[in-house]
């Protein structure tokens, strides 16, 4: 597993939107669910995913990444947060997603 992906959005009347940690939250639960039903026995991608989700979720910088994608949703930006980790360290990075549907 290389990185997650997340994408934040603004709820509207038509589309139903998640923030950062909403979103981080889920993908966590749903690495749990996975985990707990022992289907995969306990795959190491699986594993390493929960572990990305729980580390991101506990560090000081999703706080900071929370705020910074918050303010680019308000001004009408589309972003990712990518979650990895580079060598033993976890790595996040904010993108912002250009006009054409590309990234930043």
């Amino acid at each position: 597993m290389d990185s997650v992906n997340l994408e934040p959005r603004y709820s509207t009347n038509q589309i139903p939107g998640k923030c950062l940690k909403c979103l981080a939250e889920q993908e966590l639960n749903n690495c749990l669910r996975e985990l707990l039903r022992d289907e995969y026995d306990n795959d190491e991608e699986l594993q390493k995913k929960y572990k990305m989700m729980l580390t991101f979720l506990q560090s000081d910088e999703s706080k900071k990444l929370r705020g910074e994608s918050e303010k680019l949703l308000a001004e009408g930006k589309e972003v990712i947060i990518k979650v990895s980790y580079n060598g033993r360290k976890p790595k996040y990075t904010l993108e912002v997603k250009q006009e054409n549907g590309g990234e930043e």
